[in-house]
């Protein structure tokens, strides 16, 4: 898939870096073969400590092996799973700055208002990315609750308020936690738009940055973008502009990867058969502000 994609793979210790008896083992393993990130799971370890350890151990691999940091990092409605600390101390420490993601980040949902104001500071300094997964986030967290029942998603507006650098993931797409996914970003962002009520007009065409301009930011793909220069790897979407693409998850009428136009479909239209009306229509609202 080199040719069209670009793919990064992530040393990934699902079942925990010390808590599965073989994670270690493997995660290095997979490292020495030339997957590019460093994964981890903290708060599935067996104690906080080693979920503590845990996050500098990993953060130590990538900064000795010079590669990037992806933890899923206290997806749990447990206010007290705390690793995004450890995370951003090691960050700091290690010199890995704008190298490191936490995903999920869910606890922060439940965590008081005190310690949060503390917390943001620090991943704005240490330059830790966060990657919600709203679709599966909204889908799992609060499973313990009754009434109210919460959403789960992270503190997303808090921190973009703080110039943190957030990115809408997918995370699942068939799998035991979330069966329904696509891998399709405007689902994410049209989901993500909801659960953090971003719904003013800047909101919205902001969670469609954050589907593409900013992940790319995330992943190190500079190379990517409207501008000249960048290599021509886009999606043409049938709308005219970012909000439009959100509320119709525009259909994608053509992919073109490194300059050359790897899919093509034709536009969906509904033929009409009605006296006085269109004999053919779509989904678009035509207005001034297309562009």
């Amino acid at each position: 898939v080199a040719p069209y994609i670009d793919l990064q793979l992530v040393a990934f210790p699902q079942d925990g870096f010390y808590r599965a008896p073989s994670a270690r083992e493997n995660t290095i393993r997979a490292l020495d073969m030339g997957v590019d990130i460093v994964g981890g799971i903290p708060h599935f370890e067996r104690t906080m400590a080693d979920g503590t350890r845990s996050v500098t151990e990993l953060c130590e691999i990538a900064a000795r092996r010079g590669l990037m940091v992806d933890l899923h990092c206290d997806e749990t409605d447990d206010p007290l799973s705390r690793h995004i600390e450890q995370l951003a101390y090691e960050t700091q420490r290690l010199g890995l700055q704008g190298k490191v993601a936490g995903s999920h980040l869910t606890s922060m949902h439940s965590m008081d208002n005190y310690y949060v104001s503390k917390l943001l500071p620090l991943i704005a300094e240490a330059d830790v990315s966060v990657i919600p997964n709203p679709l599966i986030n909204i889908m799992l967290q609060g499973r313990h609750d009754t009434f109210p029942k919460r959403r789960g998603l992270t503190r997303v507006k808090e921190m973009l308020a703080l110039g943190i650098r957030v990115g809408w993931g997918q995370d699942c797409v068939l799998d035991p936690w979330y069966s329904l996914g696509t891998a399709d970003m405007l689902d994410v962002a049209f989901m993500g738009l909801h659960v953090a009520q971003m719904s003013s007009p800047a909101e919205m065409a902001r969670c469609f940055d954050m589907v593409t301009n900013v992940n790319a930011a995330i992943m190190g793909l500079d190379h990517l973008g409207l501008a000249v220069g960048k290599r021509a790897s886009l999606v043409v979407l049938d709308a005219g502009n970012p909000v439009e693409a959100l509320r119709l998850r525009a259909e994608r009428l053509c992919v073109i990867a490194r300059g050359k136009v790897v899919a093509e479909r034709t536009k969906q239209e509904t033929r009409l058969s009605i006296d006085g009306r269109p004999v053919l229509v779509n989904r678009r609202h035509h207005s001034h502000q297309d562009q």
